[in-house]
């Protein structure tokens, strides 16, 4: 193991060279096991029960390996589960985070916005909250959906006056979905 020792007052020359010589290398290193798990999950997502599933995101950050998947009608824990021990089996044999990492396979959770279109049909019906290209924000139920726009019931003018709003997808910067603890009437 090299150790680097900077002394106070020292030119910080050589410290700096390291440095661009090294963060290149741990990119390749994340890159190279991001496309493996990629790889991975493509080949699990040709199985039946995990045909509807997708990668959102894939995070490596030290020893630990966080991946994001969703599916059409909502990603299930055995679905996450079983991704993960494809991915596990990997990680083991290659030994390439070592003996001792943590991985995490699950859904996004309701605070992270809506990456794909693949998520957003699931949500007609339910109030998103749109950040727009101009950092605006518009909160409505969404009525309909096409791969150009989102149609959106918004509030009025006056209180229980609705007017539809269509956003272009290309306006929107991020997309949530909020969550209503209210009762649905029958």
């Amino acid at each position: 193991m090299q150790q680097i020792t900077i002394r106070r007052g020292s030119n910080c020359s050589l410290f700096l060279f390291l440095v661009h010589q090294i963060l290149p290398q741990v990119d390749n290193f994340s890159n190279n096991i991001e496309a493996q798990i990629q790889s991975i999950a493509k080949e699990r997502f040709l199985e039946e029960d995990l045909s509807d599933c997708f990668i959102l995101d894939i995070i490596i950050k030290d020893k630990k390996v966080e991946v994001y998947v969703d599916s059409d009608d909502g990603v299930k824990f055995w679905q996450c589960q079983k991704l993960s021990r494809a991915i596990e089996a990997y990680l083991d044999e290659s030994q390439i985070l070592g003996e001792s990492y943590t991985i995490e396979v699950s859904s996004p959770g309701v605070d992270k916005p809506l990456s794909e279109y693949r998520q957003y049909p699931r949500n007609i019906g339910r109030t998103l909250e749109l950040t727009l290209e101009d950092d605006s924000t518009v909160i409505g139920k969404m009525t309909e959906l096409s791969e150009e726009q989102i149609t959106l019931k918004v509030q009025g003018a006056k209180k229980g006056q609705f007017k539809t709003q269509v956003v272009p997808f290309s306006e929107v910067k991020s997309t949530i979905v909020q969550i209503s603890f209210k009762k649905k009437k029958k």
